[in-house]
């Protein structure tokens, strides 16, 4: 129980700019982006997705990124996820710099160290349960452990529906065969996207403390990109996105507090529109 708390703590006592003042410490970070830029086009047509990005999200935590729309949330989780390359900063994933490599290994990386968990799901239809979640073990080269897959079932709530095709699940339950395989590899980052876009609410908090639980029992690292101040809450710290830049962060709040700070950070562009 220590070991998880002690996970807590650091997430809760992380400053934007922790590692700018700890030395050494980066095995304590799951992702760290310094000076990220993302710029789409050129010249008047530019459009400024990330304005310099600097942060540190420890190892065993559980952020989420929330922020108005075009605020620069999807083009963080991709840019970190390695699945877009900064125009200027680095990226490092653990002890690994990701921004120089070359997409073969950047596949290699995300197959092996990366777990995703997406809004649509992404399950294969022709594929049983069981094939979706060892998914990812097959395309890194690795035996596939149809032990851990059913251990994971059993874990996400679906214990004995191995057999099953994606098209026989309910939604709930598909994100949860997704969470299972975003597992399977015992990845180094969760990275999890709009996870509960597509789910009543019920479902939605199922999954959601499928994700918590992930963090606390199993020693995951989760990131997660929602609009939702509800499933934000499940988080150890919220980050949040304005204009391409981390304009606050808020450590182990509830739904209620979260949803004012968005309300606060939205106002000022509000009255300057309607100015």
């Amino acid at each position: 129980m220590g070991l998880r708390r002690g996970k807590r703590d650091r997430a809760d006592r992380g400053d934007l700019h922790a590692t700018h003042t700890v030395g050494g410490a980066a095995a304590d970070w799951a992702v760290e982006l310094r000076g990220v830029r993302r710029q789409y086009g050129r010249g008047n047509s530019a459009v400024h997705a990330l304005r310099g990005v600097d942060i540190s999200l420890p190892r065993g935590s559980f952020t989420a990124v929330m922020g108005p729309s075009g605020s620069g949330k999807s083009t963080f989780l991709q840019c970190a996820a390695g699945l877009d390359r900064p125009t200027e900063g680095s990226v490092r994933l653990g002890s690994t710099e990701i921004t120089g490599m070359n997409e073969n290994k950047l596949t290699a990386l995300r197959r092996s160290r990366l777990g995703f968990v997406f809004q649509a799901f992404n399950l294969l239809p022709s594929l049983t349960v069981e094939q979706n979640i060892l998914l990812p073990m097959r395309l890194a080269g690795e035996r596939q452990d149809r032990h851990r897959a059913a251990q994971l079932l059993a874990q996400v709530g679906l214990d004995g529906k191995g057999k099953r095709r994606p098209g026989e699940l309910s939604g709930g339950q598909q994100q949860r065969v997704a969470i299972a395989r975003a597992l399977v590899t015992r990845p180094d980052v969760i990275f999890a996207d709009e996870p509960t876009g597509a789910l009543d609410t019920t479902t939605a908090a199922e999954v959601l403390s499928l994700l918590r639980d992930a963090v606390d029992t199993l020693g995951a690292t989760v990131v997660m990109v929602t609009h939702d101040p509800a499933a934000a809450a499940y988080a150890d710290r919220v980050l949040f996105l304005a204009d391409g830049e981390i304009a606050d962060s808020l450590p182990r709040a509830t739904a209620t507090q979260i949803a004012a700070r968005m309300t606060a950070l939205t106002a000022p562009s509000y009255a300057r529109v309607a100015a």
